[in-house]
């Protein structure tokens, strides 16, 4: 973790952590408001704009500051730890920057001609396009599109015409403007991301804004190839999967944050056994409080340790091994499992009180539980790629 002191134009990594933890703090009061919203507020958009935290990966050309994935983690883990959901869409919206600058200088150039543009998007090529001059027609939709309400700019992912040959899977920008969205997202868990599908009918794309995931895998692509600080060099699914750990991260740090101011006053009622005994005085509770301390550590270790890796890798001019590729693919996942675990130890240690609505414990329980539905954070989709190539076998999935 570096610690940067702050210029006029580039805020140090504890004057960003201390407005994220701010802001986490007015997450937190409209955690219920940001739930029944089924998105985050403009006004928390606005928030997070105007304290620059959209820029920690922005390339510096555009305004932005650079920072690493690790100090994106600190962020979108502070945010986060007030509401997981607020900090799920801070987290992609600040990680789409790191996607944008990978792409052609052209394309940065008419995304960022607002240097304040954010965008958002989805991963699976579901999308299909036909070749026209200059560009493609692009139809199809995408689902699951964290924060899509938000942003001016949208990634779909389609299949990119290549010629005579087979299309190839990759992203498609597109504005706002040029889609629709289908306002389906009515959930139990990260009720707040606005994860809506997004739908695109024969709209346009330049040539310029449709890149293929190989390219962005083998650090191959446009912005990579052009840029000099190795932030921009890595390996796309070795760093970019961790802004969705991240908020989970949040998540077990607030519910063990909410659990230990509650265990440290409450008195238990024990109907049938246990009562009037200071909660914080129970074995088990005390345990369980451990365990979960151990499981987010255990986390937080394994994520900046791949972070570090896949960087020292890009800075010394060296492709991101297979090897690194897939542990931290695993880790991704494994990470989300610790947090998880921690999570769950808490919220079945805190009794019938962890159950009302207006108690942050239910609500970290149900977004974590969520985030671990994703397929990328999934360990048994996950988990089976990494021991299949232990085992020698073609690993299916994508790292």
């Amino acid at each position: 973790m570096r610690a940067e002191p702050s210029t006029p134009d580039r805020p140090g990594v504890d004057e960003l952590l201390g407005r994220a933890r701010e802001i986490a703090i007015v997450a937190r009061e409209r955690a219920l408001q940001t739930e029944s919203a089924r998105r985050v507020g403009e006004d928390m958009i606005a928030r997070m704009r105007q304290a620059d935290l959209f820029r920690v990966l922005q390339p510096r050309a555009y305004g932005g500051f650079e920072y690493g994935f690790d100090v994106l983690v600190q962020i979108a883990a502070a945010i986060g730890s007030g509401c997981g959901s607020t900090g799920w869409v801070y987290s992609l919206l600040a990680s789409q920057q790191w996607l944008i600058a990978c792409f052609s200088q052209k394309a940065q150039d008419e995304i960022w001609s607002d240097r304040a543009a954010l965008s958002t998007g989805t991963y699976a090529p579901a999308a299909q396009a036909v070749a026209v001059d200059g560009g493609y027609l692009v139809s199809g939709a995408g689902s699951f599109c964290s924060g899509c309400d938000n942003v001016q700019w949208q990634f779909l992912g389609g299949m990119i015409p290549q010629g005579e040959g087979p299309p190839l899977p990759g992203f498609f920008v597109l504005p706002t403007a040029d889609i629709s969205i289908d306002d389906n997202w009515r959930t139990m868990g990260l009720s707040g991301t606005g994860s809506k599908t997004i739908v695109a009918d024969k709209a346009f794309v330049p040539t310029h804004l449709a890149l293929p995931f190989a390219e962005l895998l083998a650090a191959t692509a446009p912005g990579m190839r052009a840029q000099t600080n190795p932030l921009y060099k890595q390996s796309f699914l070795a760093v970019l999967p961790i802004a969705i750990v991240t908020p989970v991260l949040g998540m077990a740090e607030g519910a063990l944050a909410a659990f230990l101011d509650m265990a440290k006053v409450r008195v238990t009622r024990g109907a049938v056994a246990g009562g009037n005994r200071k909660m914080a005085e129970l074995t088990t509770v005390q345990l369980r409080a451990a365990e979960a301390a151990a499981c987010i550590d255990a986390a937080r270790l394994l994520m900046f340790r791949d972070l570090a890796d896949a960087y020292g890798m890009a800075a010394r001019g060296e492709a991101v091994s297979v090897d690194a590729r897939m542990r931290n693919r695993r880790d991704h996942a494994f990470c989300v499992r610790l947090l998880t675990q921690a999570i769950d130890a808490l919220f079945l240690a805190a009794g019938g009180q962890g159950l009302f609505l207006d108690h942050p414990l239910q609500r970290f329980w149900r977004d974590a539980h969520a985030a671990g539905s994703h397929i990328s954070l999934n360990w048994d989709s996950t988990g089976s790629m990494f021991g299949q190539y232990l085992l020698g076998l073609e690993p299916r999935g994508q790292y």
